[in-house]
Formats: C-alpha cells, structure tokens, sequence
C-alpha cells in the first residue's frame, strides 16, 4: 500500500511547520492586497480610473496570490520491491518563483534525482515538490538546497541530486540588463556528492 506525507512541507519562509503541527496555512486577503495594489500604482504615478486600468490592482492581488500560494500535495512513496538501485531522475521541471531582493519573477527548469533506498516516490511528486519551494520569496540557491534536504529527509533516499537553471528578471530587466543570462546551482547529497562516478553520472543526465 502506499503512503503519504503530510500535505505541506516545513515552510521557515511563513513560520510554517506542519510536520510539528504548525499553525494552519495563511490564507491571502486578497481584499487588502487589492487596496495595496491601488495605493502602489498611484503612489508610482499611474492612474487607474480609465476603462483598461481599473481592474488593475484586483487582478495583480490575485495574480499575487496565485504565484505565493503553493497547492497542497501528498508525498506518496511505495516499497522499493524490486531492490532498484540506480538513480531515477527528472529532467526540465519547469518552475516560476520570486526573487525576494526585488520580488521579481525568475523562472527555470530543475532536475531532481535520488537513489531509492527502501521506497520510491511517485514520480510526479518530484515536480511537485519544487513547485512547492518555489511559491514563495526566493532565492535560487535556498530553492536548489531546501528541495533536495527535503527529499533526503522524507525519503531516506541513499543519494539526491537538485539542479536549477533559471533566468532571473532582476538580471534581465533591471540593473546589469543582462538579456539571456542563466544562472545554475545545485545541491548533491550523499554517495553523488562523495562519489566521483556517481556525481558525474547525474550531472551528465542531468545535462550539466
């Protein structure tokens, strides 16, 4: 039979920690988000009272809310039955988070690898846990490292490899305007990070 984790993961960033069971969930007023949206705009000097602009500041309230607010999940594992011992891995997960220096959006794509040790996880949830960390106030380095010590903790996995490739907006838009740069990070625990040939070996699927 399966098993499932808890819907939430530990989340330091909303003083969160629902495996200790934390405080519910904070739940978006999306009526003072409209209100703040309307004073920002005004307060930049743009009016809002024209026909096109007026609904402005309710749609970036919940466009807001969308993008910090992560969807509950069940981590289901099953019974390594068949002893599988390599890495399994999933490439080009595509992820949207928010850079927490200027809460612009950087975007990506991750990779997630572990080596199973008694149980294997359904393999949805690997992209489901990044979209987890990544709905929030981030940096890229903090997304790679939280992602991979949670699978390592949950899982009781032998190894987990977390790459992240994204382009970050603050980068592009604003400051150096540097169109088209990535930035990569990564996090390897256990054997792919103190075994030369199992570190190389998920680096190269993981295309790196």
């Amino acid at each position: 039979m399966p098993t499932t984790a808890p819907e939430t993961a530990p989340d330091p960033a909303r003083g969160l920690d629902p495996l200790t069971g934390g405080e519910a969930p904070f739940e978006p007023d999306l009526v003072a988000a409209e209100a703040a949206a309307s004073a920002f705009l005004k307060a930049l000097g743009m009016q809002h009272d024209s026909e096109h602009l007026r609904a402005t500041p309710g749609r970036m309230a919940r466009a807001w809310a969308e993008m910090l607010t992560p969807r509950p999940f069940n981590l289901t594992t099953f019974p390594n039955d068949e002893g599988y011992d390599e890495l399994v891995l999933a490439r080009d997960i595509p992820f949207r988070s928010i850079c927490e220096h200027h809460l612009l959006p950087f975007t990506g794509r991750a990779c997630v690898g572990y080596l199973p040790g008694e149980r294997v996880l359904g393999l949805s949830k690997l992209a489901r846990v990044v979209e987890h960390f990544a709905c929030r106030p981030q940096t890229q380095e903090r997304l790679t490292k939280q992602t991979a010590d949670w699978l390592q903790e949950r899982l009781g996995a032998r190894a987990v490899g977390v790459v992240v490739r994204a382009e970050h907006s603050c980068m592009t838009l604003r400051g150096a305007l540097a169109t088209g740069s990535s930035t990569v990070t990564s996090t390897l625990l256990g054997s792919l990070r103190t075994d030369p040939s199992s570190r190389q070996e998920f680096l190269a699927l993981a295309g790196c």
